[in-house]
């Protein structure tokens, strides 16, 4: 939940007092023209962005920005690029969590098959590296990663905007099928509005850092409030 958040970076206003909430288990979608401060929402969720003023409320506490490691460990977090550790193998990238929370190896193995499969990694790829995989393999590793410790709360942000049409469209596959298996609450920002009303059950369009439309996304599509969300549905 947002109340009155407002962000600048120097003189730069990004976000303008916006207020909202994000409903549990649900897709919301967050989507706007670059430089609207749709990732910046992200940043701040997850604990990277200080906002200016108001309060930002994740698992219903005020964000303690000074002590944010254990609030990050509970959200999943995946960005465009995957940010893949090149030295480490893919289960190495995958596990990594699992090793810093000092699970058992058996324990990492478990959950890191499990994941794999679950995104249609095959067994063998445990031991390639991320230059060894092609960008849809390196996105579903990094899908991989931000879920091991099964975290309640999932944030996406433009994740598959290098990916080929063919591979994105694989990759959202993915997506909802994990979703309906492991459901969780996910937030993700995109600048298509086509990826929006297919993985999106809400949908918030920000412009100029201002939120001018939060619906359902049928409502989205039948009702536009405003010209810059007519705009991103042509």
């Amino acid at each position: 939940m947002f109340q009155n958040i407002s962000h600048s970076f120097g003189s730069q206003e990004v976000l303008k007092d916006i207020s909202f909430e994000i409903e549990l288990n649900k897709v919301t979608v967050i989507i706007g023209k670059s430089g609207s401060g749709k990732s910046t929402i992200l940043q701040i969720i997850n604990g990277l962005v200080k906002p200016t003023s108001g309060k930002a409320i994740v698992f219903g506490n005020e964000l303690d920005f000074s002590n944010i490691e254990e609030t990050r460990l509970n959200i999943g977090y995946a960005v465009q690029g995957t940010g893949l550790f090149p030295h480490m193998s893919v289960y190495e990238n995958i596990g990594l969590l699992g090793v810093i929370k000092k699970w058992r190896k058996h324990e990492i193995e478990r959950r890191t098959d499990q994941l794999m499969s679950l995104v249609d990694l095959p067994p063998s790829y445990k031991t390639k590296y991320p230059h060894q995989l092609s960008g849809g393999e390196q996105q579903r590793t990094g899908l991989c990663r931000s879920m091991f410790l099964n975290p309640p709360l999932f944030l996406l942000d433009e994740p598959f905007g290098a990916l080929d049409p063919m591979t994105r469209k694989d990759i959202h596959s993915e997506v909802m099928k994990v979703q309906n298996i492991e459901l969780r609450t996910i937030v993700m920002v995109t600048h298509d509005m086509h990826e929006a009303l297919k993985l999106g059950d809400k949908i918030m369009v920000i412009d100029k850092g201002e939120i001018v439309q939060f619906d359902d996304k049928e409502i989205i599509v039948k009702q536009p409030k405003n010209e810059a969300v007519r705009n991103l549905l042509v």
